[in-house]
């Protein structure tokens, strides 16, 4: 398997290259040059497998050239083996609505089930084995956690965690700064998600400075990233059995709805992806008017997703685009330059047949979660809420799947207004309450961060 970049098809990367750089050269976001497409008998088939079964299944595909199938199948089953449900998802009823609950890893939350694989590949694909790699992250708040989860005390391998300063929840930053390790350094920024978004894409740009400290990312640019999330589409569908099923995905970056388009391309006969957002709605607006120009952002009740540059929008625009990288880094530059970019009409169709978008303020918010206890007595963090609400906007859904993103737990503050219960805490994070926090509060600055990374690797 081959990758290109999504602003320059002639680059040709293996999938350790990918891995480990994250960040095409030019700026770019990496992409296979084929993608398989099963047909009805294959999907009969891999619907009879178990999670990790058919997670060796669809991540082979784009990795076979540097992992073999045992080698995959031995990194999978090891990175599952501490969630809470063997099969490492689970779905119920909650009212008309299915609900996918992505959070029974180590850190309760949706982004374990990429980052707990993406751990063991660090150390099958052996690149930290002769130089140690510094990985470098931003979080919204729960990438960050799941990071540490999975890196921490890994050999030759350093991770550091840039989050926006006072706007996550408590219960997500204790997560990331109690571990206390000395391969884990956390930085709060001064500034906003974008912000430290931001600094990770221009350090990667920098291809010096990416080269003496041997830079590695984990966020949801990385490919592996993206592979990891198709997996829960597919078992999803296939548990469920119905013919017409749409899925309801809060997100900010784009990343794991990203992850429902793939699956979608690969023959999983999904109906609608529904990219649910709250006031941060930057996808709402280019998918139902063209225009894709962040905004100031808005702090809300739903923080990880409290985001205004969605970069994994750059893959679905190379599709939408058929494909023209010329048109995509066009695009990009204009972003860059101008702030902003204007897709035609023909191509918001194109994106409209695949997804739909809605938006979910706090008040809403507020409302879903307080809904979903009284009539169900189930209780939904503010991410998930979003995915609800989205739903129930739209009209004409048959079977409909909303994505549990975060256990309640970890903000609980959210749930309390909402509902006027406390949550317990889940015995995986009653650890990390009482210990103290570690962490550095640094300027919105990339030379303040660099100069903060190199002394803490020599």
């Amino acid at each position: 398997m081959n990758y290109l970049s999504t602003r320059d098809k002639s680059l040709n990367f293996n999938f350790k290259d990918i891995f480990l750089r994250g960040l095409a050269p030019d700026g770019g976001l990496f992409l296979p040059s084929e993608i398989r497409h099963y047909n009805k008998s294959e999907l009969e088939n891999l619907s009879k497998l178990s999670y990790s079964d058919l997670a060796v299944e669809i991540l082979l595909n784009f990795c076979s050239d540097n992992l073999s199938k045992d080698e995959l199948r031995s990194l999978i089953q090891d990175a599952y083996k501490n969630f809470e449900d063997k099969e490492v998802v689970r779905i119920k009823k909650i009212g008309n609505i299915n609900l996918l609950e992505l959070y029974h890893g180590p850190t309760l939350a949706f982004k374990d089930i990429a980052m707990q694989v993406i751990g063991n590949m660090y150390d099958q694909l052996k690149v930290a084995e002769k130089k140690t790699v510094n990985v470098v992250v931003a979080t919204s708040g729960d990438t960050g956690s799941a990071a540490i989860s999975a890196l921490n005390n890994r050999k030759n391998i350093n991770l550091f965690v840039l989050h926006p300063h006072n706007k996550i929840s408590n219960v997500q930053r204790k997560i990331m700064t109690t571990i206390g390790s000395n391969n884990i350094f956390n930085i709060a920024i001064e500034g906003s998600f974008d912000d430290c978004q931001r600094i990770v894409k221009d350090l990667f740009n920098e291809n010096d400075f990416r080269e003496k400290i041997n830079m590695s990312g984990v966020n949801s640019i990385n490919w592996a990233r993206i592979i990891c999330q198709i997996v829960y589409y597919f078992y999803t569908y296939f548990y469920i059995g119905k013919e017409k099923i749409s899925f309801s995905v809060p997100t900010g970056n784009f990343g794991d709805v990203y992850a429902g388009y793939v699956a979608k391309k690969m023959g999983l006969p999904i109906d609608k992806l529904i990219v649910a957002t709250n006031e941060n709605d930057i996808l709402q607006r280019v998918i139902n008017t063209g225009e894709y120009k962040p905004d100031k952002v808005k702090p809300s009740l739903s923080p990880s997703m409290d985001i205004q540059v969605s970069s994994n929008f750059e893959r679905l625009l190379f599709y939408i685009l058929n494909e023209d990288d010329q048109k995509v880094a066009s695009l990009m530059k204009n972003l860059k330059d101008k702030g902003s970019f204007k897709l035609n009409k023909e191509e918001i169709n194109e994106i409209k047949k695949d997804f739909k978008a809605e938006k979910i303020s706090d008040n809403e918010t507020l409302s879903i979660i307080k809904e979903v206890y009284d009539k169900e007595k189930f209780i939904i963090d503010p991410h998930t809420a979003t995915a609800f609400g989205a739903i129930n906007k739209i009209e004409d859904l048959k079977d409909t799947v909303a994505l549990g993103t975060a256990h309640p737990y970890k903000f609980l503050e959210t749930v309390k207004k909402a509902t006027g219960k406390k949550v317990e805490a889940p015995h995986q994070l009653e650890k990390f309450m009482e210990k103290d926090e570690k962490f550095d509060i640094v300027e919105n600055n990339n030379e303040k961060i660099k100069k903060y990374i190199l002394n803490k690797i020599q």
